[in-house]
């Protein structure tokens, strides 16, 4: 016998039950909306924090400093204090447009279908696993990404490795030294293609305290062992080929946005980030869905996913309200030279918004960040960064632009910067 068809409606429907999505109900909620409904397909609502056994979470939004399950229930409880319905083990199927937006879903409890006026998607991010990375060798026990294992550590309470090699130094890579070592597993060896880490320096400490070599300008050539890794072969900088016995290897970073749904819902893609196209308030492509947390910026902190869902939340309630200036005549806001991406990508007229752009630089950078329209500079700040690191550049400086604005790095010298207006 076939599951009874159920049809629900919402005022806003979230999509993704990590801190930008429970932030953003929680918010919605005490601005006064009446039904909002978030819906992830895992069964324990938290996103990604859940898995993180180890602190800081939570200093900004409770004041306290939390493990990553702790925060995540925090984060979940204030939601349904708030009256925020959860549906877990919910994925969604297709988003469609018609005068409201049907989004259609499955569970294990029948399909749902649920009518929204609008929708906000908040399903986060992926890192890049081995197969992406075009790694070759052998396909053994024990290589994973830091969010399986950390699933496997934290929640599963299994120990995958004693002696792994660690692949990356972003923030998350480091996250991986500190779940290994809750299991008393020693790395053999974090390695990083590129010749300085990805991080900013002084977080290398902790790899230097945890006993951990650092290998700069290394990348893994080659995968040995049946059925467990027992090996792999590095290729140094000068070329040069090393095996070096492990058993295991943990690919970190290298996030990609979870943007699958976004695609097949047909709202447009950015090249640079990968995740929705969106203005200054949050609006994709179809102005009554909006998007928020690292869907839109690969990769943020849980706290400022937070952050962001909020205000996302509050712009929901505001178009709600029929008071966010219309999605038309916007303009185009494009990387330049060594820039990757902006976030927003589109300002419509008006004002309001977000505070900054976010940008990343598509390397490592060192002069002045400029903005041209109609080929004049509109702004320009000192700007000194790396891949991964978060530039910020205040929305206001671009309220004036009449027409599309290109923003990168022009690394000639320059005496028109105002002091103090860095904000990297």
């Amino acid at each position: 016998m076939s599951a009874p068809f159920d049809v629900r409606s919402a005022d806003v429907l979230i999509i993704g039950a990590g801190p930008a999505g429970l932030s953003a109900a929680t918010h919605l909620k005490r601005l006064g909306v009446g039904n909002v409904m978030v819906v992830e397909r895992e069964p324990i609502a938290g996103g990604i924090p859940r898995h993180c056994g180890h602190p800081p979470f939570g200093m900004r939004e409770f004041g306290l400093v939390l493990t990553g399950p702790a925060y995540a229930r925090r984060l979940v409880d204030r939601a349904v204090k708030a009256g925020v319905e959860l549906q877990l083990k919910c994925s969604v199927v297709s988003i469609d447009y018609a005068d409201d937006l049907i989004v259609t879903c499955a569970s294990n409890r029948g399909p749902l279908t649920i009518v929204a006026k609008r929708v906000i998607v908040a399903t986060g991010v992926r890192e890049r696993p081995r197969s992406a990375r075009l790694i070759s060798g052998e396909r053994p026990l024990g290589i994973l990404n830091t969010g399986a294992l950390q699933e496997y550590v934290y929640l599963q309470h299994l120990v995958p490795f004693r002696r792994p090699v660690i692949v990356g130094t972003e923030l998350v890579s480091l996250s991986s030294l500190l779940t290994c070592r809750k299991i008393g597993a020693k790395p053999v060896a974090m390695i990083e293609s590129r010749d300085r880490p990805t991080v900013r320096r002084v977080s290398m400490a902790l790899p230097r305290l945890l006993g951990v070599p650092v290998r700069y300008g290394t990348r893994i050539a080659d995968i040995k062992g049946r059925p467990r890794v027992e090996a792999v072969t590095l290729r140094l900088p000068d070329g040069s080929l090393e095996d070096v016995a492990c058993d295991g290897v943990v690919f970190t970073g290298s996030f990609r946005p979870e943007s699958a749904l976004a695609r097949s819902a047909g709202l447009e893609i950015d090249g640079g980030t990968g995740g929705p196209v969106i203005d200054q308030f949050a609006r994709t492509s179809e102005p009554r869905i909006f998007a928020a947390g690292n869907v839109l910026h690969p990769v943020e902190t849980a706290g400022w996913s937070w952050r962001e869902g909020r205000r996302v939340g509050a712009f929901v309630a505001q178009d709600l309200d029929g008071k966010l200036s219309k999605p038309e005549h916007a303009i185009k806001l494009t990387p330049g030279t060594g820039i990757r991406y902006v976030v927003p990508q589109r300002l419509v007229p008006g004002g309001g918004g977000f505070d900054h752009l976010q940008l990343r630089a598509a390397c490592e950078v060192s002069g002045v960040l400029v903005a041209h329209s109609r080929g004049r500079a509109i702004r320009q700040q000192p700007l000194t960064s790396g891949p991964e690191r978060r530039i910020l550049a205040p929305l206001a400086a671009f309220s004036e632009a009449d027409a599309d604005v290109i923003i990168g790095v022009d690394d000639r010298p320059s005496t028109t910067i105002r002091s103090g207006s860095a904000c990297v």
